[in-house]
């Protein structure tokens, strides 16, 4: 009795471990493919899952996430015959877990190697400097050739980059001395540039500093002018105003002496006084009128007469 009971319990414990060995939790980003008796039964998604003891199992785990490969450098030749080293890199996902379990042995060393084999005949057709200068355009013919070539493996490719091309050392060599003369003519350019704007400043300089002196010499030959001609003026005015004060002395002068009515003798008095005037002059040749000659001779007897009596 007491085995009878030993053998239930471990039956029982047999038959637990049993159930919870067929019970399976597939995790988020993952799937799995499920054979029964050796041919597929079904895919499971995510969540929880029972399968049938000793006649189902799970044939693979698929990971869905997005998965980077990194490929070795591949020699390839391009179109003018230079043989190069280049990497790439495969950005790709799994579609459908069925295919790609049953649809290639190695899936990555498939990739790999078709990878490869495109690389070749892409670059095939280019030459050396399409090659370094085409790098997008061979990323893009390269995906949409895998994608083509990997749909019936369950396989996308999303993405596929030239990580390295690397191309003989002397080509890389002479690439070298070409990007320093290029650099050292871009320099030389430069330069030559900044040079040529300096001498523009400083022509500008120069055209902007004579623009300015003549303006300053304009300005200052028109204040000059003005004040010569103010002075002008100034003198026209004065020696205007002189005039007629003159006049106007000579004019009161007249006034007055016509005011005063004078008699012959002082009228004769004066013309003699005149006649003194002019006769201190230079003149050599004095013309004296026939009144002052009468006056004279009048002088004359008034002189003898004055001597008589002394």
């Amino acid at each position: 009795m007491p085995g009878v009971v030993v053998a239930v319990i471990l039956l029982i414990i047999l038959a637990l471990v049993v159930a919870v060995s067929c019970i399976k939790i597939v995790p988020q980003a993952q799937a799995c493919v499920v054979e029964r008796l050796g041919g597929y039964l079904s895919t499971w998604s995510v969540g929880l899952h029972f399968k049938v003891p000793f006649v189902d199992r799970i044939a693979k785990r698929v990971l869905l996430k997005e998965q980077v490969v990194d490929f070795p450098p591949q020699p390839v030749i391009t179109k003018d015959n230079v043989t190069m080293q280049i990497d790439t890199v495969v950005y790709f996902q799994i579609t459908d877990p069925k295919l790609y379990a049953y649809g290639v042995e190695n899936p990555i060393m498939a990739i790999e190697n078709l990878t490869a084999t495109t690389l070749r005949n892409i670059i095939g057709d280019l030459e050396l400097d399409e090659t370094l200068t085409s790098r997008e355009t061979i990323n893009t013919k390269m995906r949409a050739s895998l994608d083509v070539a990997t749909d019936p493996w369950g396989i996308k490719v999303n993405r596929v980059e030239l990580k390295n091309i690397i191309p003989p050392a002397a080509i890389q060599d002479a690439m070298e001395k070409q990007m320093k003369a290029e650099r050292e003519r871009r320099e030389s350019i430069l330069r030559a540039e900044g040079e040529k704007k300096s001498t523009i400043l400083v022509a500008e300089g120069k055209k902007e500093s004579a623009i300015l002196d003549a303006e300053a010499e304009k300005q200052a030959a028109i204040l000059r002018a003005e004040a010569k001609k103010e002075a002008t003026v100034r003198e026209a005015e004065g020696q205007a105003e002189a005039i007629l004060k003159i006049q106007q002395a000579n004019a009161d002068g007249l006034r007055m002496l016509k005011e005063a009515a004078p008699d012959q003798g002082v009228i004769q008095l004066k013309s003699l006084e005149a006649f003194a005037k002019a006769a201190d002059g230079k003149a050599t040749k004095i013309i004296i009128p026939s009144e002052i000659q009468g006056l004279a001779g009048l002088a004359k007897s008034v002189v003898e007469v004055a001597a008589e009596g002394k």
